[in-house]
């Protein structure tokens, strides 16, 4: 029998080992290359945080308020909601009427959501 316990051996794996073996000392090499050849000059302007060309105000570890971070993630989840839509158009007239529905259902609790971040006054910036 030719798929005894023991003597299967998954020879089609090879070429991927080969592939991140080389992928691996590749990346790896790149690195290290990098840190050899490029030029060590540091002075105070190029170690100083750079904004657009103005020099920095304050501290760089400031506080940012709670609203920031929500907006962030509403417009985050909302954004990646809303990618789902592209294959079930593409899909659409394979899908039939179960995969309507199923949008239909998807698409209402999306706007629940919308509506409950909306009168939690979520997208309020002050």
């Amino acid at each position: 029998m030719l798929n005894e316990p023991g003597t299967y051996l998954p020879v089609g794996y090879l070429p991927i080992l080969i592939f991140l073996g080389f992928s691996f000392v590749f990346g790896l090499g790149s690195l290290v290359f990098g840190l050899l050849l490029r030029p060590r000059r540091p002075y105070a302007e190029k170690l100083s945080p750079y904004e657009s060309g103005i020099a920095p105000e304050g501290e760089p570890r400031q506080k940012f308020s709670v609203k920031y971070y929500i907006i962030a993630i509403l417009f985050v989840v909302f954004d990646v909601e809303a990618v789902f839509l592209y294959p079930w158009a593409v899909a659409f007239d394979m899908i039939g009427l179960y995969g309507f529905v199923e949008m239909v259902l998807f698409i209402f609790i999306l706007v629940i959501g919308y509506v409950y971040a909306w009168r939690k006054e979520a997208f309020v910036w002050d």
